[in-house]
């Protein structure tokens, strides 16, 4: 069966038209989609920024000074160094969403064109989730073909919640206020796993109120919590759980499964060993460039022209005569934090055998 003709005019319309009308959709889809996510975006640690050479974090390193008087007392002006600042580096994200000549001319009435661009949009916003999801926690697989990515993608836990690895351009080794709370797990019972838990949530709050407001770990560290709990303490976050995100609560604290969150060795996935997160979200967040917050790109024309061979650039497609359209969504950001203090992990958790 021949297909009947398309109008270039009237894709290019009904393309623009949906990317338009679908981008918040794309957005919040995304931010709200695994249980991290949205806990940065629901505490309001998704912060948007305009712009900058690299993604600047103050930081309080020490307390200032203070001095009581009475009357004509003189007061005293003694500057203390108290505040430096973290810097991340920007780090960039694309997604393409490609429609071939055939596709668009199998695809030609309005209803057609917008199917198939929702799925294509679907497929990309799927890959974005994965991917932004795994860089976080640190199990993304970094690839060094076509292109190497080494050092090109989101900070993950692993490095932000660390006792020795430098960020943000400081060194813990020289700046002690720098070192996250690190607890070595092991093989534990279910008692153990209670002292490992009570020992890094203290090291990581203070005497008040500032304490870790969540934690992460995957489908094993869950079902182990669970299984030091009776069922009359079995407490659960219902909001999470509404939206779908199991949770069992630990000291007014819910504890998350993802399972793109490290097994007991970070950076590795395992069924049969957990590494456990602590976070604060007063500290610890995702900074996105405001005009690159998973911004989409026009349409390429296919063969008409504006594709070009050896390109590469956003916009242009690395081809000999490709026959289709392409489309970049691309977020600029990092993971940033700025008092690891206040973050704490849990490395190397497994359940000792019963005797």
């Amino acid at each position: 069966m021949v297909a009947g003709n398309h109008n270039p005019a009237t894709w290019d319309d009904i393309l623009s038209t949906t990317m338009h009308h679908y981008r918040k959709s794309l957005t919040d889809n995304i931010w709200n989609s695994r249980p991290l996510l949205e806990y940065y975006m629901s505490k309001g640690r998704l912060r948007l920024v305009s712009g900058g050479i690299s993604i600047v974090e103050p930081l309080i390193t020490s307390e200032g000074e203070t001095q009581v008087y009475h009357g004509y007392d003189p007061v005293l002006i003694n500057p203390v160094p108290t505040v430096t600042a973290a810097q991340y580096d920007w780090k960039q994200l694309a997604a393409t969403i490609i429609i071939s000549g055939l596709e668009e001319a199998q695809n030609n009435s309005k209803e057609m064109i917008i199917n198939l661009l929702e799925a294509k949009i679907m497929q990309a916003e799927e890959t974005l989730k994965t991917r932004i999801n795994k860089m976080l926690y640190g199990t993304y697989p970094v690839r060094t073909t076509p292109f190497d990515e080494t050092g090109k993608i989101f900070l993950g836990l692993p490095t932000l919640i660390d006792d020795t690895l430098p960020v943000g351009g400081i060194d813990p080794a020289t700046n002690p206020y720098w070192k996250a709370q690190e607890v070595v797990g092991g093989a534990v019972d279910a008692a153990g796993l209670e002292r490992l838990l009570s020992t890094a949530y203290n090291l990581a709050s203070d005497v008040g109120s500032d304490h870790v407001d969540a934690i992460f770990t995957n489908a094993f560290g869950l079902g182990f919590y669970e299984s030091t709990l009776t069922p009359q303490v079995r407490y659960t976050d219902t909001t999470k759980a509404n939206l779908g995100f199991q949770n069992l609560m630990y000291k007014n604290v819910p504890i998350f499964s993802d399972p793109d969150c490290s097994g007991g060795v970070e950076g590795t996935l395992a069924t049969d060993s957990a590494t456990f997160y602590g976070l604060n979200s007063k500290y610890i967040g995702l900074v996105i460039h405001s005009d690159r917050n998973f911004k989409q790109s026009k349409f390429t024309d296919n063969l008409g022209g504006s594709v070009t061979e050896g390109g590469g650039s956003i916009g242009s497609a690395t081809a000999s005569a490709l026959d289709a359209r392409v489309s970049f969504i691309t977020t600029f950001g990092n993971h940033t934090t700025r008092a690891r203090r206040r973050l704490f992990k849990i490395t190397g958790v497994s359940e000792l055998p019963a005797a």
